[in-house]
């Protein structure tokens, strides 16, 4: 029996017109050898599988002459291959260091690709820093990563970088294509299209994928349905079917639907990931400018298109947000059936309750326009049986009329304000007509007649106000109070505060004096007394004034400032003090024969 070699090694490119999906790459490195520009300190980085260290391989063959060889034809003095995940030490680096100052057997150039770079310690980086920056000139380096972001800054410094992309879907089913015409497999294209989505652009996983089908397979045929059965991926019908049951509002189906797929073990979770992935796809499917963002096969591009038409925007937005919501919250659940079984609920009834709020949308807008309509006609005048009528715009004539505003009028005197309040409001309704919003000028009309209704109304509650302001000061109470009144008041508005807490009452205890006038002296201890009076201040003062009969009392606050003497105590006074606390503390210090350092 032969010796089965994997697709991976097996089709690895030889040249770099057969690296796949990588031509900024290759074509840079082609032209830097052709013009003798090439670096010698590279670092390829990108995913796995994109070809990082075959395209180191084929640089190292080329600047050598070694294109002629095989696929394993690098197995010669002048390529040397390190793996950084297993030697990543100081001593590796010191013993690779050594091997540079040998210049190379044969060829021009000694290429040293270390694989993993990322994986070596600091101390080890560190190490390789003098050779990296100033390398012998028949020396070049290529070092490969997955992880750039671990490379330290000063190693990328000194290294030309080179940024692989992933590979597209497209050249991803080429590729496989071809190596499946070589083989003599048949393979469907739905198949190898849903190989190239597994493989998340990496042609090494894509190849790999290839393999398994292929081997799963007992006709060697790769088809669609056997990709699906062994990758373990939810066939995209069932996402169709299910959209299809919720624009319906059909729920039953759509949770027996959901059953036949815990049925055939798929995760809750990944379902409702591929429902996102699938409601997005129909999303981007309804604009022929996004058609393009599908990475499908055609025949299920067509299901998205023809699918996209049926669904409401809206409809799909929503459903993309409720299943968001639902896949946040779904490890956290902890009944995840019933969680998922209750999203499809939701998004059965998703159409009926859009519908709902368009049509009281829709309702609000137009019960807003017949207002707009309705409300020149039923503004009407209110005078006893004469009914307004709105002046007609003179039509526009040749005469050199001024457009300018006229100028602002002069404030109303008090003298004009009651006579206006005098006048009588219907009277003048009936001889003023409808302001319009647009000033038409009229010479013969003087100010008295322009002003409108509203004015004259503004006039007469301005000199009612002040008719009343006047009165009120007139009918103030202004009888004097002695010192015996006011501690009367002042005892019965501290009895009538029996729910007030200890600071309250601590306030109501202390001293107050008539001052002069009206005024009342309170007197107080701190600051923090008056802002605990400050809560009720406006309760004591109109007591007080009810009590006394004087509007115009006033509670002026006195802060006495009492002065603490600050006196210095000794460690003697301080004992003294705790003896009294405790008096077993002398007792102690007779024992113990202490004194005090004085």
């Amino acid at each position: 029996m032969e010796n089965f070699v994997v697709s991976a090694r097996k089709y690895r490119p030889l040249g770099f017109e057969e690296v796949v999906g990588q031509e900024h790459i290759t074509t840079t490195l082609e032209n830097a050898i052709k013009s003798n520009h090439l670096g010698q300190a590279l670092l390829f980085c990108g995913p796995r599988g994109v070809g990082k260290t075959t395209c180191a391989r084929i640089l190292a063959k080329t600047i050598n002459g070694f294109e002629n060889e095989g696929p394993e034809g690098n197995s010669n003095f002048n390529i040397f291959e390190l793996d950084a995940a297993s030697n990543n030490s100081v001593e590796d680096i010191r013993n690779l260091i050594d091997q540079v100052r040998y210049p190379p057997q044969q060829g021009k150039y000694k290429v040293y690709i270390i694989d993993e770079v990322h994986m070596l310690s600091n101390q080890a980086f560190n190490a390789f820093l003098k050779t990296l920056e100033e390398p012998p000139d028949y020396a070049i380096f290529i070092l490969a990563t997955t992880e750039k972001h671990k490379v330290i800054p000063t190693i990328l410094s000194r290294c030309q970088i080179y940024d692989f992309n992933r590979i597209e879907v497209e050249d991803i089913v080429k590729q496989l294509q071809k190596i499946a015409e070589k083989e003599g497999v048949e393979a469907e294209y739905d198949a190898l299209h849903l190989i190239g989505q597994k493989a998340d652009g990496a042609l090494r996983d894509a190849l790999s994928i290839f393999d398994l089908i292929t081997t799963f397979s007992s006709d060697g045929k790769v088809s669609y349905s056997d990709t699906i059965k062994n990758l373990h991926i939810l066939d995209y019908d069932y996402y169709f079917r299910l959209v299809d049951h919720l624009l319906e509002e059909n729920m039953s189906d759509s949770i027996l639907l959901f059953d036949e797929i815990i049925g055939n073990g798929f995760d809750g979770n990944n379902f409702l990931v591929g429902l996102q992935q699938h409601l997005r796809n129909v999303l981007v499917s309804r604009d022929p400018k996004t058609v393009t963002l599908l990475e499908v096969s055609e025949n299920l591009k067509s299901r998205y298109l023809e699918q996209g038409q049926k669904c409401d925007e809206s409809f799909l937005l929503s459903a993309l947000n409720i299943c968001n919501q639902f896949e946040l919250n779904y490890k956290v659940s902890k009944n995840q059936r019933l969680h998922v079984e209750l999203c499809l609920m939701k998004l059965a009834h998703l159409p009926s309750a859009l519908t709902l709020s368009s049509n009281s949308t829709e309702n609000g807008v137009k019960k807003k326009q017949s207002e707009r309509v309705d409300k020149p006609e039923t503004s009407a005048s209110k005078s006893e049986g004469t009914a307004t009528t709105t002046p007609e715009v003179p039509p526009k004539s040749n005469q050199n009329v001024s457009e300018e505003p006229p100028p602002p009028e002069e404030p109303p005197t008090k003298e004009e304000i009651i006579a206006a309040a005098d006048v009588d409001d219907q009277e003048v309704i009936s001889k003023v007509s409808k302001p319009e919003p647009v000033r038409v000028q009229e010479p013969t009309t003087s100010t008295e007649n322009r002003e409108t209704p509203s004015i004259f109304k503004r006039k007469k509650e301005e000199a009612t106000n002040e008719e009343a302001a006047q009165n009120s000061v007139s009918n103030k109470q202004d009888e004097d109070f002695d010192e015996t009144e006011l501690q009367a008041a002042w005892k019965q508005f501290g009895e009538q505060k029996t729910n007030s807490g200890d600071t309250d009452k601590l306030i109501l205890g202390r001293e107050i004096k008539k001052g002069e006038g009206s005024e009342v002296l309170i007197f107080l201890s701190s600051q923090l007394e008056v802002s605990f009076l400050e809560k009720f201040e406006t309760d004591l003062i109109q007591y007080l004034r009810t009590e006394l009969k004087n509007d115009h009392l006033t509670v002026n606050k006195q802060v006495a400032q009492i002065e603490e003497s600050k006196k210095l105590y000794t460690s003697k006074d301080i004992y003294d003090h705790m003896v009294k606390q405790n008096p077993k503390l002398a007792e102690l210090k007779e024992r113990l024969g202490l004194d005090f350092d004085y």
